[in-house]
């Protein structure tokens, strides 16, 4: 440990959370194995773990059990498929051929959502609302990072009607769904994002959207 960064961790805990970060892959492709409910916990934890602003802690999951309803969340997800193909315009059918979700495959299915009743919190809200939503992106990212160290692969699938999914799951009003969250065992981790190797998009360069001062790539 340095002298002068008392607060360091060792060096190899360092590296293993910058591993994390850097193999952590939106995940597609599932074995049905089952999720052991002790591993199950440890991530959920991780999740109510993260900062949220004004300590709202504003996430609710859902686990869903019911065979029946996970078809059901899927019917939604499928239909929302379709219509964002159609909306691509000259890439719908490029589209079509990609995996977007493991819905029916996975271990474990979470639906992960905002709490209703969030109008009052106004520290850290009152001119950003939507920091209810980020703070809600955190704890699924800490999910996220803590499923890849554990060897377990994760989707974020956000292809849905909110009210419908709402509707479907009994959320009361003021609540809103925002992920589908596959979460299981996994055949092997993608070397780079799905949406990369399958020519989708590429990652940019950092310096392209790092600045000093003013917004980046204004001018001179």
């Amino acid at each position: 440990m340095s002298a002068g960064m008392p607060h360091r961790y060792p060096q190899a805990e360092i590296d293993a959370l910058y591993r994390a970060i850097r193999e952590r892959r939106d995940m597609r492709h599932f074995l049905p194995d089952a999720v052991d409910p002790a591993l199950l916990e440890r991530l959920l934890q991780a999740a109510h773990h993260a900062p949220s602003v004004g300590f709202m802690q504003p996430w609710r999951f859902i686990r869903i059990r019911d065979d029946g309803l996970r078809r059901r969340i899927h019917a939604l997800v499928e239909e929302e498929r379709v219509a964002t193909a159609q909306a691509l315009g000259e890439r719908e059918d490029e589209f079509m051929k990609l995996k977007v979700e493991g819905i029916l495959d996975c271990g474990e299915l979470l639906v992960a959502g905002l709490m209703d009743g969030r109008a009052p919190h106004v520290f850290g809200r009152r001119t950003m609302p939507q920091m209810d939503l980020a703070s809600l992106a955190c704890a699924l990212q800490n999910m996220w990072l803590a499923a890849r160290a554990e060897g377990l692969g994760m989707g974020w699938v956000s292809l849905f009607e909110p009210t419908q999914l709402a509707r479907l799951l009994a959320m009361p009003a003021g609540a809103e769904p925002v992920a589908v969250v596959c979460l299981g065992h996994v055949p092997a981790f993608y070397e780079k994002p799905m949406l990369e190797q399958q020519n989708w998009a590429a990652r940019r360069s950092l310096h392209e959207l790092v600045s000093d001062d003013k917004w980046p790539g204004g001018e001179e």
